[in-house]
């Protein structure tokens, strides 16, 4: 049986039930009306958002006015920096409109090619298909603790390198440490991503892409995650400080989500314990993977 809990926000509220999804993160929040959100209300979600991760809200069908309030209680917002919609009339909402494929279906954090990227995202999902089309959150924190001690001690002393190539952006680059600091728990997150993470700044390419692909597909273990299936008027909301997330490119019929996100995050870890790695002696065919590094410090192409 899921595990329920009732919290209490005052006498002329009624109690709201939090109904957790899955061990490591999520969990699904009625008895809440998110159209009458005030400063008491936001300070309950934040602290819900800190306990698990990834909330749910079935049988919102906010507005986008309403939807922007909401966003704005927590901080400043975007959009998207790389995605416009010129028919959304609201600027901070970002629209993806899907039938089949189209969407986000790596695993990624919002943004992390920003040298201050997401702390976190609203989502309304304002239609959806009856079957398929889920998304599935993964928790960074579980997975950085989950490795084995000599893996923790590697990945918090390297930083990674990020940019939007997706968006046909690869000059947008960011550096990160890849183990990162939960500003407000304290917890250490694994930070790195498929999506947007292109190689470990102090390692090798080879090296690196080895590295990256272990820690990329591990975040994506079971074990860590939460699989939530829509229905229409959901409003989601998550923190992109410790979560992943994609979407599972599986349904037919029209899929149409609006996300706000809360910017102005500040990515901390520990300071990298190795110099970044600086290309071989001897250019070869694989020097080109270090055009990207070369790129971010403004440094020339070495001769072929």
């Amino acid at each position: 049986m899921a595990e329920v809990q009732r919290t209490p926000v005052g006498a002329a509220a009624e109690d709201v039930v939090v109904r957790r999804l899955a061990p490591a993160l999520g969990a699904e929040v009625t008895g809440l009306d998110l159209t009458g959100a005030d400063d008491a209300m936001a300070e309950l979600l934040r602290k819900m958002l800190l306990e698990h991760k990834v909330l749910f809200f079935p049988g919102q069908h906010l507005d986008q006015a309403a939807h922007v309030a909401l966003g704005r209680f927590f901080g400043p917002l975007e959009g998207h920096p790389n995605l416009q919609n010129p028919f959304i009339e609201y600027p901070e909402i970002f629209e993806l409109a899907a039938s089949k494929g189209g969407i986000a279906d790596e695993w990624h954090t919002d943004l992390t090619f920003l040298p201050e990227p997401s702390v976190m995202s609203i989502l309304n999902m304002v239609t959806c298909p009856d079957v398929g089309g889920d998304t599935m959150w993964t928790s960074l924190s579980a997975a950085f603790g989950d490795l084995s001690a000599p893996m923790r001690e590697l990945c918090s002393g390297l930083t990674a390198l990020h940019d939007a190539h997706p968006h046909d952006r690869s000059d947008r680059m960011a550096i990160h440490p890849v183990v990162r600091v939960h500003p407000e728990t304290g917890e250490r997150c694994l930070y790195v991503n498929q999506h947007f993470t292109r190689r470990i700044v102090e390692l090798s390419a080879a090296e690196s892409d080895v590295l990256l692909a272990h820690l990329t597909s591990f975040v994506a273990s079971e074990r860590f995650t939460v699989r939530y299936h829509w229905t229409p008027g959901t409003i989601a909301m998550w923190d992109n400080r410790c979560t992943q997330h994609h979407v599972l490119n599986d349904f037919e019929g029209e899929r149409v989500i609006q996300r706000v996100t809360v910017m102005g995050d500040v990515v901390e870890g520990d300071s990298p314990r190795w110099p970044r790695w600086q290309g071989a002696t001897r250019p070869g065919a694989t020097s080109r993977l270090d055009r990207q590094l070369r790129r971010f410090f403004q440094e020339p192409d070495a001769a072929d």
